[in-house]
């Protein structure tokens, strides 16, 4: 009988034995109590405890958490914007009774300072300057969270303002003016590129007119040229520069008909080609020469006389 009342006595003791260790995770703290009261904060490793009389009350995580916070606000140009803060912060090695025993929910507390802050500072604003300034409203949220967390035992790593979020309206207003300034970009870089294209296709034109007007300047001074040295040949032999003059206009005029001749693909041209044409021709330019002489002489005598 008293066998039987032995083993559990001795089961009952082993499970006391074993309720008496405890083990504790890496980067956390485990809160101690004695009969209720508060008696110790163990890290990590392996802890032991009186059992029946002491109990742990909690436990904290030592990692860095974060909490996503979306605020609704309005801005100064009247646009309501929606708002995603990041707050990441840590319970204080050195302060885990201050957050275990001064806070019960922690994230509450930073939510509605975070909404505080942001309330406060976005309404001065233009939506604009939200995008722009949005580093600014993080460190104010910073500011403002450390100052109050830090009491209760908790230290904010970093806030960050990770979602700015407009009225779908205003984002496809913004979206079509963005998209009438690219195209407005597009046009000008449109126009330039043709007008460009025009100025040089101007200039290669009139480079191509100037090289085309030197050419027939250089062929015509060439045919002059020749036709010096002809008449002067002509004269060595006894004939005179009009006869000479005569002579090279006949023959230019039927070395053109024999040119005209050996073309297969031209057109039908009717010249005359009589032995006359060539005097006639001639005649009719001493003629104009004679007659552009005289209106000359005329200008200029003129001219004397109005000057006198």
């Amino acid at each position: 009988m008293g066998q039987f009342i032995f083993i559990p006595i001795i089961f009952f003791s082993l499970i006391i034995l074993i309720s008496a260790f405890f083990i504790v995770k890496q980067q956390t703290a485990v809160i101690i109590e004695r009969f209720g009261k508060f008696q110790s904060i163990r890290h990590s490793g392996l802890q032991m405890k009186i059992p029946l009389v002491d109990r742990v009350a909690g436990r904290l995580s030592l990692k860095i958490q974060q909490l996503d916070v979306i605020i609704e606000t309005k801005t100064l140009d009247d646009v309501f914007v929606r708002l995603k803060v990041s707050v990441q912060y840590k319970v204080i090695r050195d302060k885990v009774y201050d957050a275990f025993y001064k806070l019960d929910y922690p994230h509450d507390q930073i939510t509605s300072y975070v909404f505080d802050v942001v309330r406060a500072e976005v309404p001065k604003m233009k939506l604009d300057d939200v995008f722009v300034r949005k580093d600014d409203i993080a460190i104010a949220v910073k500011s403002e969270l450390n100052d109050a967390m830090i009491t209760y035992g908790y230290d904010i790593i970093k806030t960050l303002v990770t979602d700015i979020d407009p009225d779908g309206q205003v984002k496809e207003a913004m979206n079509r003016i963005n998209a009438s300034e690219r195209e407005k970009i597009a046009a000008q870089f449109e126009g330039d590129a043709q007008r460009i294209l025009i100025v040089e296709r101007a200039k290669a034109e009139a480079e191509s007119k100037r090289l085309q007007g030197q050419g027939i300047a250089d062929q015509r001074r060439e045919i002059a040229r020749g036709l010096e040295e002809s008449v002067e040949v002509l004269n060595k032999v006894g004939i005179n520069s009009q006869e000479a003059s005569a002579l090279i206009v006949v023959t230019q005029h039927y070395d053109t008909l024999q040119s005209i001749g050996q073309e297969t693909n031209s057109n039908l041209i009717l010249l005359p080609n009589s032995p006359q044409a060539g005097s006639q021709m001639l005649n009719d330019m001493v003629a104009s020469f004679t007659a552009s002489n005289q209106i000359g002489e005329a200008m200029k005598n003129s001219s004397k006389k109005k000057e006198n």
